[in-house]
């Protein structure tokens, strides 16, 4: 069986062309078909139908993906490889991203469901933005010399795993690609990485791009498949030893499980949340309602430090309540490639049916649904953007992680009070404050637990920021200096200069 393909003419108001690349299982810098010959079908989420068919990775495919990755890192890639070169590489590759923009941030916009605006605004120039940013440290990965006494020499090295194997999320495609890519080129790493079988096409076309930008062969190895056969193969080979995912809480777990029972690998998660998104009474109203608008309904409520908790101080409530609803009808839902769209549709039928039933159990324990709370439209998977009011905290719309359109509205009284309330969660990725007094503002986020803490802003992500979470929200931080640790082992080295026994 020859290997897969995709082809779609863009004819959109806000793209238009043709793009045309490969989708089979890359390894060793080609294309070919899975160990099965079996395809998995990508569904456009607007309408429900098939866009394309990709070849299903399966395990054998990573471990051959592995032997390929580990002979690259010995012979072509890792301490073979200057740093400076490597971050030559990774500028490169960022150069070849911005010269197809559009063209990815379309495939975003086709394949998620997310606008294609915001995929161009968030996804495309974050996605460059690491990358570069990555580059820059390539060359800067180093160690430290230790006074012991003037008989010796002791110093650290920062040395790369060798192959580490990564598995990614479907609701920020290339962002979430990026992020890994960044730091495991950066220091010297070679790849094995799982897109998920939801939204497979941007990590695809970045494997040709890859190519392009000069990296040897083998170096980036992408396997598309399902997480119980290629995301186990990853998590349990004894030939990686690093895997780095970002996904929620319960896969996690297997991951990690998976890691200590075979080689004990060195694992980094970033995993799920219930942010707290905090509004004072001397917030301002309009800052706050915008932000806290951007922090529930920015794509499609699926993000993983999504405010879905609305926390609101009882002498601004009611004035927030009507902004905030005014706000939230207003969000224009509708094709992704039109200029006036905010909202798409979720990104698959399964998450479309799991949103509906947290909507569902909201109903049914007694919480109000203050706007929303429907299916939008006759096809696809669209959900009105919804706000819950009169909650208990023991619902599972206030306790679980939702990952659609949905918040909760809850008023509190004083700091105490919503403070607790805040940090009773297993979660602690994120949370909100909103308060025109910076040092109150500053010192409540020092006593929220959670991994990034946004005074009058929320869902500002930097790269050279870290961003992680407390609790159950993950191990380990992505992006910034901190990333650089997850992908090397120190090494301490004593050089004897004549001291004797």
């Amino acid at each position: 069986m020859s290997t897969t393909s995709f082809t779609h003419e863009f004819n959109t108001e806000s793209f238009k062309g043709k793009v045309s690349f490969p989708t089979g299982v890359f390894i060793d810098g080609k294309f070919s078909a899975g160990g099965d010959n079996t395809t998995i079908d990508v569904i456009n989420p607007t309408n429900g139908k098939v866009i394309t068919s990709i070849a299903e990775g399966t395990a054998a495919d990573v471990d051959r993906a592995v032997q390929v990755a580990k002979r690259t890192y010995e012979k072509s890639w890792g301490l073979n490889v200057p740093g400076a070169e490597r971050g030559r590489l990774l500028n490169r590759l960022a150069d070849l991203m911005e010269k197809h923009f559009d063209e990815l941030a379309a495939l975003e916009a086709l394949d998620n469901g997310k606008t294609f605006n915001w995929a161009k605004a968030a996804d495309l120039t974050m996605s460059v933005a690491t990358i570069r940013y990555y580059a820059g440290w390539a060359d800067k990965i180093h160690g430290q010399v230790i006074e012991t006494s003037e008989d010796k020499l002791a110093y650290t090295r920062h040395e790369p795993f060798g192959v580490v194997g990564q598995i990614i999320p479907w609701n920020f495609p290339l962002m979430m690609m990026s992020w890994k890519l960044g730091p495991a080129l950066a220091t010297g790493n070679t790849i094995v990485l799982k897109p998920s079988e939801f939204t497979p096409l941007t990590a695809l076309r970045m494997c040709t791009i890859i190519n392009e930008a000069g990296f040897p062969p083998g170096t980036v190895n992408v396997i598309v498949g399902y997480g119980n056969t290629v995301g186990q193969a990853i998590s349990e080979h004894m030939g990686i030893d690093k895997v780095a995912f970002t996904g929620s809480t319960l896969v996690g777990r297997k991951v990690m499980e998976a890691a200590a029972k075979s080689n004990l690998k060195n694992v980094t998660l970033e995993l799920g949340g219930k942010s707290p998104n905090i509004v004072m009474n001397d917030a301002d109203l309009e800052t706050a309602v915008n932000w806290s608008s951007h922090g529930i309904f920015w794509n499609h409520g699926q993000a993983c430090c999504a405010g879905s908790r609305i926390f609101v101080q009882s002498g601004i409530y009611d004035k927030f309540l009507k902004a905030f609803t005014e706000k939230t009808l207003s969000l224009k839902l509708g094709d992704p490639f039109a200029e006036d769209s905010y909202q798409g549709p979720q990104v698959s039928k399964i998450q479309y049916d799991r949103i509906m039933d947290f909507i569902d159990s909201g109903k049914k324990q007694g919480a109000k649904v203050h706007v929303g709370g429907e299916r939008f439209g006759h096809e696809g998977y669209w959900i009105q953007p919804t706000i819950f009011t009169n909650t208990t905290p023991d619902m599972r719309i206030v306790q679980e992680e939702i990952f659609g359109p949905v918040g909760v509205v809850i008023k509190f009284e004083d700091e105490e009070d919503v403070l607790r309330q805040a940090n009773d969660t297993l979660y602690g990725l994120a949370a909100a404050v909103f308060t025109k007094d910076i040092t109150r503002g500053i010192q409540f986020a020092h006593k929220l637990q959670a991994g990034t803490a946004w005074i009058n802003c929320v869902n500002q992500l930097h790269p050279n920021v870290p961003f992680g979470g407390y609790k159950q929200s993950g191990v380990g931080r992505e992006l910034g200096e901190y990333a650089l640790n997850n992908y090397t082992n120190v090494k301490a080295v004593h050089v004897n200069l004549g001291h004797t026994i």
